[in-house]
């Protein structure tokens, strides 16, 4: 595990320069990540704030909503301030509040991308990423109207979600991977060799759940590790995601603005490689 003070920034497909602390935007929709947020203007007002606290990296996808989510960043931010970067993802049909189910019909995927461009308003979307491989279709094909929108200049750069060293290879071979979206957090690290695998390989990796604390048996020493920065335990979280590897991008999700700006102030907290091994044990 590296330990080192890292960049608060990151190039992406190395040349997006962007802020490693952005923004998730999936709470911002109903029940069950399902319909139309409740409170719209209030969300709107999340987004806008979110960028003016200096995030330029922000994450959404077809599902969330699904298509409600695209339409409200749209709205929001459009026109986009220069250096802003909007990932979305395909891949999901969603027949209910809380129900995912993986398509990776070539067709859909297409309509996926059509469908982003047009709600997030925009000729070419940053990052697009494949929410999930679908078991009953072969990633090849999937992929194949992913790997047609980047040559027509619609999509600049492909990310991947929860996905294995070997299905980041696969998909490789039908298109250059620059992103991997897998659930990390100082709680849950199944995903240690992705993370690994990503760094030898330039990729950002973006942790899903970042804000988790961890386990029972970590509780006393964060919270102590908290007090010590007079910070909250999201925040220490936060921070040791940060530490842990500068290929990080951190997305945490809030639908309120007093919790989206107690986020962004993990980014001035430095643990101690004390702290950091304390945490990592």
């Amino acid at each position: 595990m590296s330990t080192k003070t890292n960049s608060l920034t990151y190039d992406l497909g190395g040349d997006l320069t962007i802020n490693r602390l952005g923004y998730g935007a999936m709470q911002l929709t109903g029940f069950g990540v399902f319909g139309e947020v409740a409170d719209r203007e209030n969300a709107k007002k999340v987004l806008q704030a979110a960028v003016a606290g200096g995030v330029n990296f922000i994450d959404t996808a077809e599902a969330y909503g699904p298509q409600y989510n695209e339409t409200l960043i749209a709205e929001a931010l459009h026109p986009y301030a220069p250096g802003v970067v909007v990932a979305t993802k395909g891949g999901f049909n969603r027949p209910g509040p809380n129900k995912w189910v993986p398509n990776g019909d070539p067709k859909f995927i297409q309509e996926n991308i059509e469908g982003s461009l047009q709600r997030l308003n925009v000729d070419t979307i940053d990052l697009w990423q494949l929410h999930r491989f679908d078991p009953k279709i072969p990633v090849e094909e999937t992929l194949a109207p992913v790997a047609e929108a980047v040559k027509a200049g619609k999509i600049k750069y492909v990310g991947l979600s929860e996905v294995d060293v070997k299905q980041i290879e696969q998909a490789e071979k039908v298109v250059p991977i620059v992103s991997v979206q897998n659930l990390y957090n100082l709680g849950n690290r199944q995903w240690e060799s992705v993370l690994d695998y990503t760094v030898e390989r330039g990729m950002a990796f973006i942790p899903w759940f970042p804000l988790a604390s961890g386990p029972d048996k970590l509780k006393d020493k964060i919270q102590q590790i908290a007090e010590a920065h007079q910070a909250t335990t999201a925040q220490i979280a936060l921070a040791w995601l940060l530490k842990r590897s500068p290929n990080i991008l951190l997305i945490p999700g809030t639908s309120s603005i007093e919790h989206l700006q107690e986020n962004l102030k993990a980014a001035h907290i430095e643990l101690s490689d004390e702290e950091f091994e304390q945490l990592s044990m």
